[in-house]
């Protein structure tokens, strides 16, 4: 086979290669065009081979409902997933999904992880937790302590 053909090969190799193959930036990119479908059916195989970052989007496009039709219980799956392998984001928006819709208990525990590793957000819901004793020990100078750090850090 001559260079040529060679090149021809590569390059039809390349245009027919299957959505699994392409990256989170790619699906970051046609979610940026508002191309959500595509989004998703390039993070999907990307997920389910554990990819945090993908099972991060995912549950993002559950939760908003583009995409996909809003299913806030497939939201959380991808979370869970994504927190599971230590995805700060993950944790942070699955602590705070649990938590606006009742499980605090469960909530609080990804705030608190997220919060340990400097999650702004999660430093502001848990600091005000801990002190106003909301589904945690009370604990205001910890409390305050926590919710200065979110400030702190914008």
């Amino acid at each position: 086979m001559n260079a040529k053909h060679l090149v021809a090969a590569a390059l039809i190799a390349l245009a027919g290669a299957p959505l699994g193959a392409q990256s989170v930036k790619s699906g970051i990119e046609a979610w940026q065009r508002a191309d959500y479908g595509s989004a998703v059916a390039i993070w999907r195989p990307l997920a389910e081979k554990g990819d945090a970052d993908a099972q991060f989007n995912l549950g993002q496009a559950y939760r908003l409902g583009r995409g996909v039709t809003l299913n806030l219980a497939q939201a959380q799956n991808w979370f869970q997933r994504a927190a599971n392998s230590g995805h700060l984001d993950a944790q942070t928006t699955l602590g705070l999904l649990l938590f606006q819709n009742g499980d605090q208990v469960q909530g609080l525990k990804w705030l608190k992880q997220a919060s340990e590793n400097g999650e702004p957000r999660a430093l502001l819901v848990y600091g005000t937790a801990l002190y106003n004793g909301d589904g945690v020990a009370q604990d205001r100078l910890l409390g305050y302590a926590y919710v200065s750090r979110a400030a702190a850090s914008g």
